[in-house]
């Protein structure tokens, strides 16, 4: 009797708690929804399953589709002295995450802004519609809450009303194909195959090559390799691609086989407007009478040919008659679960909502995988033109269908009178490392967990050497490894005469004046501009370099156009091109400053082989997106550590602010095969403008350090700062960057008094105009230096200056890899 007393007082003493607890872990769940795809036996993952280990990360097996779930989590874990400590697996980012407690009155802002469709995506929005029907299901309920448009949100309570009435999907379709069951053609292929006589009459391939970015001198140089003047070239630029579509219109006005789509589309990953894209382009090529192709070819510009258009010829000529589409190679039934095929979705607000489940077409054999393909006149004909239900029906299954690409051609193909044309090969070779290219990089854009293939390095070029037909090749970044593709083209056309120039150089446009103020931010805009300051300081001041003779320019206008530039595979710098008030048009290499310092130390210790902090960390290609380490106030560092093999250790990272504030603290417990780390502490924002150290400590003691700036601005807005911009360089609320606060560890790190660095941080806060300027300009002098400078044409003004196309750096010099030239009497370009 006493034991049960004490149970009930002790429930009574909890029970409003557990209540509470309760409630707020079901308005939790109400508001944010995990869209993170699906477990292995398809259920959604909510609640999230907790992962056994990051080392056992599971990954799909479909090395030809890009749909994938999201890897589980590393466990968090409280660490000593107010840090946090996670276990690091090989190939995983390290999960670390403050304890974050949240009030009811907080629920709202659980998510973040900007990341749709996933459990940070963004906030419910209400525009005080009001659908039609009695919207059911969780997925159909969320995707209305989230989409930020009335428009999208009428689209999608129109579809979910037609879909619980059964009167959007076909629930039936015919089959004409006369094989049971799936078809598995293979392709028997000898290497003999490609060396073949000629064909009497000569086979024709269109490229549809669909591009987005702006790495024009990639597409140039893939358009180099595959060009010849028998082939046609077809090219869609996303609409959101400027640049890069008024570069390539310049191209197809040199040569009458290549043109440019006449209309443009917003093509988001894994959406229905890619198929819409694919398929409206087909109609173009069909109509287009006097392109007589036979072939449809499709690449992005990080393709890359493997073998020559010669052979390409040889081997389709061969098999003229066969279509050419990679299958996932599984379980019909797991990959339709893995694909999503049996959810609903729809695309809005350039945003892949999923609505919920529905039913795959009886009668029909549904496949997929690769979205690239090699197609037939026939096929293409038959798929744009028919009016069979086949066609008409699955292209409205497929208009709300995730990733439809991979799977829509394929479906039709294997379900016609001509499924006996397919080959279960794209002639192709994809470089997928799903440990490192499923990471869910895509939920931003899609309720769904995607996969991207790596770039092809050197130590990659293994894998084009197989034994079954590839022709191409992906994917290839000249930004991230151009050495691969000096490989493949010394394989294809042989080694560059010596002493060819530009063939280590790599240069890459960020921003161009045709985009105006809407292509650049507040960081870069202020960037670009102090970079023009400093090296027209540079160049009235020669007495300090005694190499020219002064020269004094003045701009008023921002800059024509900045690029990246690489030399050997690694970043040398920005170049920024400016026009001057005298008319004279200037290039300027800025070049970074290191700051790393690496302490020798023995034993566990002496793993450390880089720290660096940065944004738009890729944990793909670990590479900093953000070229330079451009940060401002606003932005959200990351700190990465590169490791060599060796055994367990743990460090503490600690990040110190411009007044010696300790902004945060944290463990990383490192496996012995551990190749990177990298967490981005959620400070408080802004961030205090200044020179931040990141030590990475063992035991207190120093292992390395680095530093980075976070840029007073110059610009909010676009617009000259004012003085009501104050609180942009002031710092975070109260100092304080984190809920918890590490100033107590100060003594240990042996950091200076703060007041002195506080008064100075506090003046700098009000400086407006020039001084503001200055303040800019001081800041990055100690993190850039002016390399060279070169001018477009030469000047009696300043006649010590090099005309930049003599120059080996400047976006002038001579780049015979991605020059275009005339046609070659062989009817190629090299």
């Amino acid at each position: 009797m006493a034991a049960s007393t004490r149970v009930l007082k002790l429930g009574r003493r909890y029970k409003y708690l557990a209540a509470a607890a309760l409630a707020l872990l079901l308005i939790q769940g109400l508001v944010v929804w995990s869209f993170s795809g699906l477990d292995e036996d398809g259920e959604m993952n909510a609640p999230q399953k907790r992962n056994r280990s990051p080392n056992k990360i599971e990954h799909s097996k479909d090395h030809d589709s890009s749909a994938g779930r999201r890897p589980g989590r590393s466990k968090l874990k409280g660490g000593r002295a107010g840090s946090e400590v996670a276990r690091v697996s090989k190939e995983a980012k390290p999960k670390l995450s403050t304890h974050i407690h949240v009030l009811q009155d907080s629920l709202a802002n659980l998510t973040r802004d900007g990341d749709t469709g996933s459990v940070e995506g963004p906030h419910p929005t209400d525009n005080g519609f009001t659908p039609k029907c009695e919207i059911k299901g969780k997925d159909a309920l969320s995707a209305l809450a989230r989409a930020p448009t009335r428009k999208c949100q009428q689209e999608i309570a129109s579809l979910v009303c037609l879909h619980q009435l059964g009167q959007l999907m076909p629930k039936s379709l015919p089959r004409y194909c006369q094989i049971t069951g799936k078809m598995t053609s293979g392709l028997h292929w000898e290497e003999s195959d490609i060396g073949a006589p000629p064909p009497e009459k000569a086979l024709r391939v269109v490229y549809m090559l669909v591009v987005h970015g702006r790495a024009v001198r990639q597409l140039k140089r893939l358009i180099k390799a595959i060009y010849h003047k028998d082939h046609f070239y077809y090219i869609h630029v996303d609409q959101r691609s400027n640049y890069l579509h008024s570069e390539v219109v310049q191209i197809a006005q040199q040569y009458t086989n290549i043109r440019v789509t006449p209309w443009r589309m917003i093509t988001i990953w894994g959406g229905a407007s890619l198929l819409t894209m694919y398929l409206r382009s087909m109609q173009d090529l069909l109509e287009m009478t006097d392109w007589p192709w036979d072939f449809f070819i499709n690449l992005s510009a990080t393709d890359y040919p493997t073998r020559t258009n010669r052979e390409l010829v040889y081997f389709l000529s061969k098999y003229k008659d066969k279509n050419f589409l990679k299958s996932h190679g599984r379980d019909n039934a797991r990959f339709i679960k893995k694909q999503g095929l049996d959810r609903l979705f729809h695309e809005c607000d350039s945003h892949m909502w999923r609505l919920g489940e529905r039913q795959i077409p009886e009668g029909i054999v549904l496949d997929g995988g690769s979205d690239w393909f090699a197609l037939t006149h026939t096929f293409v004909k038959y798929v744009t033109y028919t009016q069979d239900v086949l066609v008409s029906e699955l292209r409205r299954f497929y208009m709300y269908t995730l990733l439809p690409a991979e799977s829509f051609f394929h479906t039709v193909l294997e379900n016609s009178k001509d499924c006996n044309t397919l080959v279960d090969n794209n002639l192709r070779v994809t470089n997928w490392n799903r440990k490192l290219g499923c990471r869910c990089q895509y939920k931003h854009i899609v309720d769904w967990c995607g996969c991207s293939p790596n770039d092809f390095k050197p130590q990659d070029i293994a894998r084009l050497q197989l034994s079954r037909p590839t022709f191409f090749a992906r994917k290839f970044e000249s930004s991230v490894n151009q050495e691969v593709l000096d490989i493949l083209d010394a394989h294809l056309f042989g080694e560059p005469e010596p002493g060819t120039p530009g063939l280590k150089a790599y240069w890459e446009n960020v921003y161009h004046k045709m985009e105006g103020l809407g292509g650049l931010t507040d960081v870069t805009l202020t960037v670009y501009m102090s970079f023009t300051r400093l090296s027209l300081r540079k160049l009235q001041s020669p007495e300090q370099e005694n190499s020219r003779s002064a020269c004094s320019f003045s701009v008023d206008g921002f800059p024509l156009s900045v690029e990246l530039y690489f030399y050997n595979d690694h970043f040398q710098g920005y170049l920024v091109t400016q026009e001057v008030q005298s008319g004279e048009t200037l290039e300027f290499w800025l070049i970074p400053r290191g700051s790393l310092r690496i302490v020798d130390q023995a034993g566990a210790a002496n793993r450390i082989q880089s720290l660096e902090v940065g944004t738009e960390w890729d944990p793909k290609e670990r590479i900093f997106r953000k070229f330079g380490g451009l940060i401002g106030p606003m932005d959200e560092p990351v700190a990465v550590q590169k490791w060599i093999h060796g055994v367990n250790v743990t460090v503490t990272v600690v990040w110190i602010d411009p007044t010696y504030i300790i902004a945060a603290s944290y463990d990383i417990a490192v496996d012995s095969e551990a190749d990177f780390t990298q967490y981005k502490p959620p400070l408080s924002r802004p961030l205090r403008p200044g020179v931040w150290h990141v030590r990475l400590l063992h035991f207190w003691e120093l292992l390395a350090e680095v530093k980075f700036l976070v840029l007073p601005l110059t610009f909010r807005n676009k617009e000259p700062l004012k003085k009501g911009d104050r609180w942009l360089h002031a710092g975070p609320s109260q100092g304080q960057y984190m809920e918890q606060n590490f100033q107590a560890l100060s003594g240990i790190l042996s950091l200076p008094s703060r007041t002195e660095m506080e008064l100075e941080a506090d003046k700098k806060s009000e400086l407006m105009g020039k001084d503001l300027e200055k303040w800019t300009d001081d800041s990055l002098s100690g993190f850039w230096s002016v390399g060279e400078i070169c001018i477009k044409t030469f000047s009696t003004l300043c006649p010590s200056l090099p005309v930049c196309s003599n120059t080996h750096w400047s976006s002038l010099s001579p780049d015979p890899k991605s020059d275009l030239g005339p046609v070659r009497p062989d009817g190629r370009l090299r």
